[in-house]
Order: C-alpha cells, then structure tokens, then sequence
C-alpha cells in the first residue's frame, strides 16, 4: 500500500486546481542524500524539513533497482542509483554496475546534457561531496558528452587530507556535506542555476558503520537540515526574483532488512526508496502508481517546458510526475508468435503508436535505431497484439508512443 503523511491528504486535494506561474523563469534543484530507507524519515517527530517541502507539494515511497530477475535489474548500489536518476535509464542501459564506474555508456544523456542540448543558455550547477559524480557520470570536458562544462561546482573535498583529515568515524565527510550545502545555498541565492545537483553522503557513511542505530538517526536529521537549509534558499530566491522553483530530494538506495548496515542487492527494503518534491502539479501516476528513481529527470524537464531528442526519449525508462501523461507501467511479452503489449492509461483520449525495432543500434553508437510502426491502438484499450515470429539472440524494443509521453520495453530472446 501506498505511504503518505498524514498531512499529504490536504496537499494532494490542491493538484486539480493548481497552476503553474505564468510568466515566471523556472529552476530545478536535486538532491540525492545517501542510503537513507523510508521507514526511517516517516516516523513522527523525525525528518521535519522533508516533511515541510511534502506539505507544500507530495512525498511518496518509490523503488530503484530496475525490475527484479528481468532485464534491467540493476544493483542498489550509490553510483548506480545516481545514474539511473540522471539518465532515467536502468543499468542495462547506461552501463553503470558499480561505485567504479568502469564505463558508463554516454549514449544516454544525463539531464545536464538534456538541458544544455534543449537550452544552451542555461546554467548548470554540481555541490556533490563526491568528484566522481561530476567528472565520470556527467562526464564534464570528455568527448563522449560534447565536453559539456558545469557552470558553478564544488566537489573533490574528500581529496583534500589537509582541510578534510580522515577519520573513523566519518566526521570529515560531515564537514564536507556541510561546506557542499553552503555552497549550493550561496550558488542558489546569488547565482540562480537552473539546474541545480547536490549530493550529500555522511548518512551512508554512518548507516555502513553503525547500522540501524542512533548514530544513524542522527545524521539523517543533519541531513534534514541541510536539505532545509537548501529549500530555505530557494523560497527566498524566489521571493527577490521572477522565479519559479521545482526541489526535488530522493535517495539512492534503501537497506538490508536485518542490521542496516548493507545495500546492494534486491530485497524489498534496498529497492524501497522515496522521492518529496514542493510541485504542486502532480499528477495521478505520482499519487497512484509507486513511481521511480528514474521519473525525476522527465518530471524536471516537463518543469523546465524544455524537450527531449525524439531520440533519447523513446529509450527513457522514467515517466514524468508533473503534469499530463497518456500511459506508464508498459509491458511486453512474447505468446507463440504473437507481440502482446499493454500499458496503464492516464488520459481519457488519444491513440498510443506501437513500434518495434529489431537492433539496438542506440545502445551500440547513440544512432537512432529502426523503428517499424506496428499499428495505432485507442490508448484506453491499454492492450494490443501483433503477429512477430521470435529469432534467437535477437533484443526486441518496443516503443509506445502516447500524445504526452513515451515509454518502452524490450523483450530479449534467448
């Protein structure tokens, strides 16, 4: 069953009538605070400044972690959820399996090149207390990405052993987290980016060390603050300036069910995870459905009104939160010699396009693959067949074009 606060009740009474600011330049920050489980922000007295951005827009449980035994099943490990959020894809996909980040497959875009591609004016802002998040998964200045540059940065603090000495307990990523959170409040006060990333690590760090503990409960309210401290930044902003502002703050993996100590694997507790955001244009898929890691990115794009290459966006695994979309949740099976395909609609009008590809050229080169459209079906028949005789080793792509939205399954045959 779906979780909510108590007070979301009231919130989400407000969607149908809210509208957004005409007018008003639009921003977006994210925030990813490490390892953090539901369970633990939603009970009372705890998580206060989460639980105020929630009131102003909603706050739900989510997953990550792709689709367990299936195809893009995906560890719930740091770097890998990171990515997943960026590029809305599973790990199938953007080729990201571990904190290595052995080689990340650039064909799919991040967000950042998502914005710059649709918008190369705007600015771009990374405070991570992580260098690798910037320089290996935005891949800055690398050929691969067309060397796109992040405007306003800090990060690499934990290289610097002299301000920032190691210590067991972690403390040094603390003071990290806390130097990264006031750069992002300054960046957000007297720049105004309009993409803003912040990463924050010291409650990984405790949770890997103590676990389900106090030490743990601690750093999750530091971590509050801190996000609170962004949020305050923003509400300000917005008041000094013609703004319009879009948070949203997840985590990137949940914890084992025993000690808490370890992630990484499929249990429901480590692919349990949550998303909060102050957008009060939510839609029923965000209020109905257990939404993703890998809807944010479309969600802030539909914020920003910018667009996504056709490309890119027929192998997007995320749906957007914010406002209209005609279908989510696809699937795709093989029954003999027939294609069944189907999704959940969330338009009353409109036709869903089905088309098949029978390469995976985009995954290979970032070339846009082949696409056969297969037919035309009224979206609230949600279901459609066709004939397609299976051939061994060969990665089918189905994609299902809405008027709002597209999504897309593969069927890989053995």
């Amino acid at each position: 069953m779906k979780q909510y606060f108590l007070f979301l009740v009231l919130a989400v009474c407000v969607v149908s009538g809210y509208a957004q600011n005409p007018g008003k330049t639009r921003k977006a920050v994210f925030i990813i605070v490490d390892g953090i489980p539901p369970d633990l922000i939603e009970r009372p007295g705890t998580a206060a400044n989460i639980k105020r951005i929630g009131a102003a827009g909603g706050y739900t449980r989510s997953y990550l972690g792709g689709e367990r035994n299936g195809y893009s099943e995906t560890p719930t490990i740091s770097a890998v959820g990171y990515n997943s959020l960026l590029t809305a894809t599973w790990a199938n996909k953007h080729n990201v399996w571990g904190n290595g980040i052995e080689a990340p497959n650039y064909n799919y875009p991040t967000i950042f090149r998502m914005v710059r591609d649709a918008a190369p004016e705007k600015k771009l802002a990374i405070y991570s207390t992580w260098l690798d998040n910037r320089t290996k998964l935005v891949g800055e200045g690398r050929d691969e990405t067309r060397k796109i540059v992040v405007d306003y940065k800090l990060d690499g603090l934990e290289l610097d052993t002299v301000r920032y000495p190691h210590d067991k307990e972690s403390m040094y990523i603390h003071k990290i987290d806390e130097a990264i959170t006031d750069a992002a409040v300054a960046s957000i006060r007297q720049n105004g980016p309009d993409l803003t990333w912040v990463y924050l690590q010291y409650t990984d760090d405790v949770s890997h060390r103590h676990g389900n503990s106090p030490q743990f409960d601690k750093a999750i309210e530091i971590a509050d603050k801190q996000i609170g401290r962004i949020y305050d930044a923003i509400l300000e902003r917005e008041k000094k300036h013609n703004e319009e502002w879009l948070i949203f703050a997840t985590t990137d993996h949940g914890r084992d069910g025993i000690e808490g100590k370890h992630h990484g694997g499929q249990t429901a507790r480590e692919k349990t995870t949550w998303i909060v955001t102050n957008s009060r244009d939510l839609n029923r898929y965000f209020n109905a459905a257990v939404p993703a890691v890998v809807d944010i990115t479309p969600s802030i794009m539909q914020f920003l009104g910018l667009p996504v290459r056709q490309e890119a966006a027929r192998e997007i695994d995320g749906v957007s939160l914010i406002g209209k979309i005609s279908l989510a949740n696809p699937f795709a099976f093989l029954s003999g010699n027939k294609l069944k395909v189907g999704w959940d609609p969330y338009d009353r009008e409109g036709n869903v396009k089905v088309y098949l590809a029978k390469t995976n050229e985009y995954k290979a080169s970032g070339k846009p693959d082949a696409l056969e459209l297969l037919g035309e079906v009224e979206l609230a028949k949600a279901k459609a067949e066709f004939d397609l005789t299976p051939v061994k080793g060969t990665t089918y792509k189905i994609v299902m074009e809405g008027k709002y939205n597209t999504v897309n399954r593969w069927i890989v045959v053995e």
